[in-house]
């Protein structure tokens, strides 16, 4: 089964973000392909290349990039909830003359049409967050 996850929580907020992290590297485990993390809403502070955890605090962005990384599973921010939060990579940084990228270079920023995409092509999308 082809799975797509939309995130919609902030890594601040609470263990929405680890159970998503969770729930991925179970489907994966069971032979399942995640095919893209879309983010929207305050999900795309996951994507930040400046938070810095504490050392007795797990770091989600370190968890969305091991599942790139090992699974090659697509990480998109959505471009307009990026915007909003000050969330920029190379391109949108030099648009919008900026000083420089805040999101982590392992996240694409783009557009909706990226969750609907998902949506067409897996089987499931499962949702994290209000």
């Amino acid at each position: 089964m082809n799975y797509a996850l939309l995130v919609l929580a902030s890594p601040f907020a609470g263990d929405t973000v680890l159970t998503a992290q969770s729930f991925a590297r179970s489907v994966l485990e069971r032979g399942h392909t995640i095919e893209r993390v879309f983010f929207y809403g305050d999900g795309v502070l996951n994507g930040s290349s400046s938070h810095i955890y504490p050392q007795d605090e797990t770091d989600p962005v370190a968890g969305w990039r091991a599942l790139s990384q090992q699974h090659g599973v697509e990480l998109i921010l959505c471009v307009s909830s990026a915007l909003k939060r000050g969330m920029l990579d190379t391109g949108e940084a030099e648009r919008h003359d900026m000083p420089g990228a805040t999101v982590h270079p392992e996240f694409e920023v783009s557009g909706l049409g990226q969750l609907i995409d998902a949506s067409a092509r897996c089987d499931r999308i499962v949702t994290f967050g209000a």
